[in-house]
């Protein structure tokens, strides 16, 4: 008799601005306040490196080693973030090993609303390249995300809101 994989994950994928960390920091503050154990992981930092480590799986093999700590010290849910994350899930579990409950959504939002967010976060001049990124990465992900990801739109949406649906999608509360 198999045994039951205690451990779940949430991916939030999504392009730029679309509130992927904001969320995933509300989720946070939200479980800690009802006292629930859990863990998060921004992805986009796994591997944040130049020249990009891509190619050798850093982000994988780092997410892996991140999550077994978390595991050895009693941690079974875990909220990990990345753009591409709903894109790459079977991946991702292999990283983090085990047959966890998996659930992931994709956060999506006008292209009006991702520009006024950036234009709020971003200075310098690379914003209009980070506008046209965040617009590509948009249309990418509605392409190849899996019908079964659920997709959850931020526009005109406060981030407390958001993260209690998403909360109420996990059943962790």
């Amino acid at each position: 008799m198999s045994e039951i994989d205690p451990n779940e994950v949430l991916f939030i994928g999504g392009r730029s601005g679309v509130g992927k960390s904001s969320v995933a920091l509300e989720m946070s503050i939200q479980l800690a306040a009802a006292r629930i154990k859990h863990a998060v992981i921004e992805g986009d930092c796994l591997d944040m490196a130049y020249p990009p480590p891509w190619e050798h799986g850093l982000a994988e093999k780092n997410l892996g080693l991140m999550w077994s700590n978390y595991r050895d010290l009693g941690y079974r849910r875990l909220i990990y973030t990345n753009t591409n994350s709903v894109c790459s899930v079977e991946e991702l579990v292999a990283a983090i090993g085990g047959q966890p409950r998996v659930f992931a959504v994709l956060l999506v939002a006008t292209d009006d609303t991702i520009r006024t967010r950036l234009t709020q976060r971003e200075i310098g001049s690379a914003l209009a390249e980070h506008v046209d990124r965040s617009r590509r990465a948009a249309q990418s992900l509605e392409n190849e995300a899996p019908d079964w990801v659920v997709r959850v739109d931020t526009h005109a949406r406060t981030v407390v809101t958001i993260a209690d649906e998403l909360i109420g999608l996990t059943g962790w509360r």
